[in-house]
């Protein structure tokens, strides 16, 4: 037996589009065994956006765990929106884990936004002025506590859910200029150390889908406009099967 994870990322609900996503979710269940939201789940980060994000994804047949995106903050209602997710029955992960029960098997998810940096060479440093500190410090502390979460799982498989990428792999596309702005070395090298099955992220729209962590862990950007599809289906134990 194996797992089968739906993902997407990046639908940037509003009340325009009430009742649009859910239609696309038709028969999910016929599919996977859990859905996996990779932020950027609002376009301005309201409340009323947020309503909207629950809505769309309450009382689906299968499990659904999310985290957000740089867009779920620019209203500062990112706690009212997690709230309402939560009341909705969605398990939003703030750089932290869940385990999920799929059958037999035991599937942990350790999950959070993520964060920036760029990527081995080419990347920030927690050097000079306190702004520069402070934004590879968010990075690193994020990393850190993704290790402890995943040291901390004993499940039959794991799977890391981020906005931000851990590689560069699936960046190609955007601009060169903006990596740094769109993920970070950091965030792979803690699934490296203690070891996923896959790694799931968005938030590079022009990006795609497919790349490897440096330790050979799988990579998926679930980008909808790098998708074009309601949701990808990737399996744990096997052969990503088609949704």
């Amino acid at each position: 037996m194996k797992i089968r994870v739906a993902a997407v990322g990046d639908v940037h609900l509003g009340e325009d589009l009430r009742g649009h996503y859910r239609r696309r979710l038709d028969g999910i269940e016929e599919h996977a065994d859990v859905l996996m939201i990779a932020g950027d789940l609002t376009r301005h980060g309201t409340p009323e956006e947020g309503r909207v994000v629950a809505e769309e994804f309450r009382d689906l047949p299968i499990p659904v765990v999310t985290v957000l995106g740089n867009h779920d903050y620019q209203s500062d209602a990112e706690d009212e929106i997690v709230a309402l997710l939560r009341d909705a029955g969605i398990q939003v992960l703030q750089d932290e884990s869940t385990i999920i029960e799929c059958g037999d098997l035991r599937l942990g998810v350790v999950g959070g936004k993520g964060f920036g940096g760029g990527f081995a060479g080419k990347c920030a440093s927690e050097f000079g002025e306190p702004q520069m500190k402070a934004f590879v410090r968010h990075t690193r502390e994020i990393s850190e506590l993704w290790h402890k979460a995943l040291k901390s799982l004993e499940t039959d498989h794991r799977v890391v859910l981020s906005h931000y990428s851990p590689v560069k792999d699936t960046l190609a596309g955007e601009p060169l200029e903006i990596y740094p702005f769109l993920g970070s070395y950091l965030l792979a090298e803690a699934v490296d150390a203690e070891g996923a099955d896959l790694f799931i992220h968005g938030h590079a729209h022009s990006g795609v889908e497919k790349g490897l962590t440096p330790g050979g862990v799988r990579v998926r950007n679930v980008a909808l406009p790098v998708l074009r599809r309601a949701y990808a289906v990737y399996g744990l134990g096997g052969e990503d099967p088609e949704p």
